[in-house]
């Protein structure tokens, strides 16, 4: 039998200078005082959140909380996703990082006080999910899922290099800065891309498969996309010089970049990508590996408490 209360996983360090382990005490008092019994454990390093979500899921809870960033949300619902469980524990955040992308899509409030009262009245959305295949760091196939977005090319390359500069920032600014600093050195890449068996060669500044509407920060990626549609949106940003790029950036953060004759938005279950030379990987803002890659769509895979 589940057991009828929840789990909290927090990343101490999520939002910069253990900002979120300052916090907890706060987030702690709200969640005692709205009447939510749950055990909670912090997180130790990388990698720890998908142990211990994985973990709690095996040892019957019935609600998980993620209190972080998108990094700790990602490696939560990971745990669950990878999970033997024939039936998943709900999932509920409350974010204390600086991307917030997730929350965004969802529709999660920013403000402690709101989410955790969202997360103790416990409404409950069923939504999709992404699974994807790649060549991890150490040169062997791996899978991953995730909740939000994932892309290859020049995205990845600018989310990994964000990842370097200092959190207090926010995370707009770190994203930025590294689009900034890498956007001279960068070469767009040939790339063979199938959607749902249609076979296509391109040059692509990026491609980004995503179940949510945000990344980076707040850019509104692909501004038709629901988390619940049992589909995944696929970005193409084709041949892109710097100046184009540079001219059709600040869109990105209302949608309207997708009018641009060089970015391809369509809806997929199934997408494919293969390049000659490296290609790097970033799901929900993490750095996975690199190509050749492989995104399918998982139909109403997991629970979110919204």
């Amino acid at each position: 039998m589940a057991k009828q209360y929840a789990k909290v996983i927090i990343n101490p360090v999520a939002g910069g200078n253990k900002n979120t382990y300052r916090r907890w005490p706060y987030i702690e008092n709200l969640l005692r005082r709205g009447g939510l019994s749950y055990d909670f454990q912090y997180t130790e390093g990388r990698g720890h959140a998908l142990e211990l979500s994985r973990l709690a899921a095996k040892e019957g809870y019935s609600f998980l909380i993620a209190v972080g960033g998108d990094g700790t949300i990602h490696e939560v619902a990971n745990g669950l996703l990878s999970s033997s469980c024939a039936v998943l524990p709900a999932l509920g955040i409350i974010a204390t990082g600086t991307g917030n992308d997730f929350i965004r899509s969802m529709g999660i409030p920013k403000d402690c006080a709101q989410s955790c009262r969202k997360v103790i009245e416990a409404r409950r959305r069923l939504i999709d999910a992404g699974q994807v295949e790649y060549t991890d760091k150490s040169g062997k196939r791996a899978m991953s899922y995730f909740i939000n977005g994932a892309g290859v090319g020049f995205d990845a390359e600018v989310a990994d290099g964000s990842k370097r500069v200092p959190r207090f920032m926010g995370n707009t600014v770190p994203f930025v800065f590294s689009l900034l600093k890498l956007l001279p050195f960068y070469r767009n890449k040939d790339v063979r891309i199938n959607i749902d068996g249609r076979d296509e060669k391109k040059r692509v500044l990026s491609v980004v498969v995503t179940n949510g509407a945000y990344f980076g920060g707040g850019m509104r990626i692909a501004p038709q996309a629901v988390l619940d549609d049992r589909h995944l949106d696929v970005v193409t940003i084709g041949d892109v010089r710097k100046a184009e790029l540079l001219q059709v950036f600040p869109r990105v953060y209302d949608g309207t970049h997708v009018i641009h004759p060089k970015v391809c938005l369509e809806k997929a279950d199934c997408v494919s990508i293969e390049c000659d030379r490296r290609i790097l990987l970033q799901a929900d803002g993490e750095l996975l590996g690199s190509g050749p890659v492989t995104f399918k769509v998982m139909p109403a895979a997991l629970v979110v408490v919204a």
